[in-house]
C-alpha cells in the first residue's frame, strides 16, 4: 500500500478570513505568517513575567482574564516587557475575544514590530473550540494511499491492492448499485480527533479514470449522489491475485488483521481477485458482514460455536450408547 506523507498549512491571513476578525495591526505581510499548530495559548504566565518553556508557535487568546489583569494589575514597565515576547518572531497573532479592545501598549508594540493583531466579539471560550476545531482539520498531517475510497452502507472502505487489478472497475460497478465514490486511485488520509478521514484533491473530485476509457464523470454519468466530499475510514479491503497455491481463510475464523494507518488501526480483510467472482458483491457482503462484527455478530464464531456443540452432542450420545451396550 503505496503512502506518501504531505504537511499542509494555512496562514493567519486564511484563518482571520475564515471567522471574519477584524485586523488591529499587521500589513498584508505580516499576515503570511504560519500556523503550524491547532493548539492555542492563553498567556497567563508571560503576563506574570514567567517565560520558560512558553511554547511560542501557538495563536495566543486574550479574553476577559487576561485584558482586566493587564489593566488592573500591570505596568507599563510589565506591560512592555510582557508584549514584546508575545509579540515575537515565532508567535503567528493575537486574537482579543469577547469584544475587547486592544491594550494601547501592545497596539504600540504590534505596529512597530508589524505584528497582526485581531479582535472579535465572539466570548473567549468559543473562539478557543472554533479555532482548534478548525485547525485540527486544516493541520491535519496526511498521507497519500493509492487506491479506491468508497462508502458503502454508510461504512467508508479503502479498497487497495496492485496496480491493474481492476480497483477502479470494481468501484464503478458499486457505484452503479447505488454506492458514493470519495477517491479514485489517490486518497488523501487525514487524522483527525483520533479518527482516520479519507478525500481527494477538490479538482478530482466525482471523476475516475477507467483503462481505455479515460476520465469520466461519475456526478454526470450517475447523478451528484453518486459521488461524496469525504469519509470516515472504518475498513480496509484489499485485493490480491488468487493462487491455487495459497492457503486462504474460508470460514473466517482466523485471527483478525488490522492495518494501522497514521496511528490508527482498522479492520482489514484480503479477498482474491479471479476472473468469473462478483467483486461488488463480494464486497458488498463483506461490508454487511463488517456491520454485523461492529453489532457483535460474528458470523464465523457463531459458525465455530454451533459445530463445536454438535461435535459436544455426538460425543455424548456415542458415551451413552456405548454404556448401553
Amino acid at each position: 500500500m503505496a503512502q506518501q506523507e504531505t504537511q499542509p498549512t494555512i496562514s493567519v491571513k486564511d484563518l482571520a478570513a475564515k471567522f471574519n476578525w477584524e485586523r488591529v495591526t499587521g500589513d498584508e505581510e505580516s499576515l503570511q505568517r504560519k500556523l503550524v499548530t491547532a493548539e492555542t495559548n492563553r498567556p497567563g504566565l508571560e503576563l506574570a513575567g514567567y517565560f520558560p518553556n512558553t511554547v511560542t508557535k501557538r495563536l495566543t487568546i486574550l479574553g476577559d482574564k487576561e485584558i482586566l489583569y493587564i489593566e488592573q494589575e500591570m505596568d507599563e514597565v510589565s506591560q512592555r516587557r510582557s508584549f514584546e515576547f508575545l509579540t515575537g518572531e515565532d508567535t503567528p497573532a493575537i486574537v482579543i475575544a469577547h469584544g475587547h479592545e486592544c491594550p494601547a501598549i501592545l497596539a504600540e508594540i504590534a505596529i512597530r514590530k508589524n505584528f497582526p493583531i485581531f479582535k472579535t466579539a465572539v466570548e473567549t471560550a468559543h473562539t478557543i473550540v472554533n479555532v482548534t476545531n478548525y485547525l485540527d482539520e486544516k493541520l491535519a498531517h496526511s498521507i497519500i494511499i493509492h487506491g479506491e475510497l468508497m462508502r458503502i452502507y454508510g461504512i467508508g472502505v479503502m479498497i487497495t491492492g496492485p496496480s491493474g487489478m481492476g480497483k477502479s472497475e470494481i468501484a464503478l460497478e458499486l457505484i452503479k448499485k447505488g454506492h458514493q465514490l470519495i477517491a479514485d486511485d489517490r486518497i488523501d488520509c487525514y487524522r483527525i480527533h483520533n479518527v482516520l478521514v479519507g478525500r481527494t484533491p477538490k479538482m478530482l473530485e466525482g471523476f475516475m479514470e477507467l483503462r481505455g476509457v479515460g476520465i469520466i464523470n461519475v456526478g454526470r454519468m450517475y447523478g451528484v449522489g453518486a459521488f461524496a466530499h469525504q469519509t470516515n475510514i472504518d475498513f480496509q479491503i484489499e485485493l490480491v491475485s488468487f493462487d491455487g497455491n495459497e492457503e486462504y481463510d474460508r470460514v473466517g475464523i482466523e485471527e483478525k488483521e488490522y492495518s494501522e494507518i497514521m496511528g490508527v488501526k482498522i479492520l482489514k480483510m484480503r479477498i482474491p481477485v479471479s476472473g468469473g467472482r462478483p467483486m461488488s458483491t463480494i464486497i458488498e457482503t463483506a461490508v454487511t458482514n463488517y456491520l454485523l462484527l461492529q453489532d457483535g455478530f460474528d458470523s464465523a464464531k457463531e459458525f465455530e460455536e454451533m459445530v463445536l456443540k454438535k461435535i459436544a452432542a455426538n460425543k455424548e450420545e456415542d458415551e451413552d450408547n456405548a454404556a448401553l451396550s
